[in-house]
């Protein structure tokens, strides 16, 4: 049983060393045979303010619910060549098939491939022990049970870094495009006050998908803290980690160069037992200065009822 779970785990790392066409316009060109972060490049524009700009469409090796590679990189597992893979937490060496072949696998074989690697990584909340039933059936049953696969919203910190930011001298602007297709979400948007303000009392909130959030800096750090949250959502693309009202979520945004870093760090002592952190996520600058978000394609549920499989996505 180990050398036949082993088997399915390395062939699945062969997913990240496939060339993968990105979505972002001027980057589709580009190629990828590894998924470790790009390294920054040029230098980071300040605002009048000399704060870090960190205005512009962020979708070059896009950090979105799309993408494989990415999205194997947020769940902890670094390729770092055809031979050599690793868990970013722990740095233990996880094998990987030599690459032999050039050719792409369907969608069908890619997320087989894609949903047994990303469960590889060894960075995952930890939940009290009585919901850890919870977590396994829905991760189990997630076909059925996943917002995603109802035209929900995909939340916070599930959507991950926004693909806009608009930056101003009091307020930020987020926009995270809707899915459509595999995975099915509404477009989001946020806009979150960086003037100073206090919260809103926890008890005086309606829960919402993206909760209230406001902003400031430490340093060239932005800092996002939000609560407000409705439980209509996960932690992320697959494990069923859902959350409860209590949920706080602060975000921490740094640019350097073409590169802007996004981590999330999750408070909820209702269902977690400590504060989880999730693994850096890196996405790139478009570097089209008339660069624009793409229409998201329409978002059309699933057809839960003739589901006859428990494929994940």
């Amino acid at each position: 049983m180990r050398s036949y779970r082993c088997y399915f785990i390395t062939t699945a790392a062969l997913l990240c060393l496939l060339p993968a066409t990105l979505c972002a316009q001027e980057f589709s060109t580009i190629r990828r045979t590894v998924n470790a972060p790009p390294k920054p490049s040029g230098t980071t524009p300040r605002t009048p303010d000399g704060h870090p700009d960190l205005t512009g469409v962020w979708n070059g090796l896009g950090d979105n619910l799309l993408g494989v590679p990415n999205q194997i990189a947020n769940d902890g597992v670094s390729i770092d060549s055809e031979n050599s893979s690793h868990d970013i937490a722990t740095g233990t060496q996880i094998a990987t098939f030599p690459r032999n072949t050039t050719r792409g696998l369907n969608n069908e074989q890619g997320e087989r491939a894609a949903s047994l690697l990303r469960r590889v990584g060894s960075n995952r909340p930890i939940y009290k022990p009585q919901y850890w039933d919870m977590v396994k059936e829905f991760d189990q049953s997630a076909n059925e049970e996943d917002p995603s696969n109802n035209c929900m919203p995909a939340g916070i910190p599930r959507a991950g870094i926004p693909s806009y930011i608009g930056q101003y001298p009091n307020s930020f602007i987020f926009i995270y495009p809707g899915q459509g297709g595999l995975i099915a979400t509404q477009t989001m948007y946020r806009m979150i006050p960086a003037d100073g303000r206090k919260h809103t009392p926890l008890e005086e909130l309606d829960g919402t998908y993206t909760g209230e959030g406001i902003a400031h800096w430490e340093g060239d750090t932005l800092v996002v803290d939000t609560w407000g949250f409705n439980s209509s959502t996960w932690f992320d693309q697959i494990g069923g980690y859902f959350h409860s009202e209590n949920m706080r979520v602060i975000e921490r945004f740094h640019r350097d160069g073409n590169t802007l870093t996004w981590t999330a760090t999750v408070e909820d002592p209702d269902v977690l037992l400590e504060p989880w952190t999730t693994t850096p996520r890196v996405a790139l600058l478009n570097p089209k200065p008339d660069a624009v978000l793409p229409e998201s394609l329409p978002c059309s549920e699933r057809d839960l009822t003739h589901t006859v499989t428990k494929e994940h996505h």
